[in-house]
């Protein structure tokens, strides 16, 4: 509302009304709401982040094989962390926030699972390690899915947004399933 007022105070927005700045808060709404979802999964991620760090430096005065472990641990969900996130705002923005935040918090949880189970014997994070990929080759189809809606509305008139949203949100439980 205040960069809104700042704008219009500007000369070159003088003759504006006075509702612009309304129109400009309710297009802004509007965003939000299309991405709020996102918005707290990469939130949470940064949360996470942040414990993984921790433990990180936390375990400087530990034996040297169970340091090495969480600094490998940390660094493979680190080299991962940017596909996620790439994939996961395509998945919101392109099609549907609902199942794309559904699918990153599921992810996180994984990523956890992955993250405690390097910790202890190798063959404990395979599981996690394994899900996530399952969770990002998801997030990556329904990236593919939007883009190849958006085409075929752009050229042919065809949209289906609203049919794929449904198998979708629908799809994205069946991630639960291990």
């Amino acid at each position: 509302m205040i960069l809104g007022l700042r704008l219009l105070s500007l000369p070159q927005f003088q003759h504006l009304p006075a509702s612009a700045a309304h129109t400009a808060d309710m297009e802004t709404n509007k965003v939000v709401e299309n991405i709020y979802l996102l918005v707290i999964v990469t939130l949470i991620s940064v949360l996470q982040n942040i414990f993984f760090a921790q433990k990180v430096e936390k375990c400087k005065n530990i034996p040297i094989s169970a340091m090495e472990r969480v600094s490998c641990a940390n660094r493979n969900c680190m080299d991962v962390y940017p596909t996620f996130l790439a994939v996961m705002w395509c998945a919101g923005l392109c099609l549907s926030q609902a199942p794309a935040a559904f699918a990153g918090f599921i992810y996180l949880l994984v990523r956890q699972k992955y993250f405690v189970g390097y910790l202890g014997q190798t063959s404990q994070s395979t599981p996690g390690y394994l899900f996530g990929k399952r969770v990002i080759g998801f997030l990556f189809l329904m990236c593919v899915v939007g883009i190849f809606n958006y085409l075929l509305a752009h050229y042919f008139g065809s949209d289906y947004k609203e049919y794929v949203e449904t198998i979708t949100n629908a799809a994205s439980a069946l991630l639960l399933i291990p």
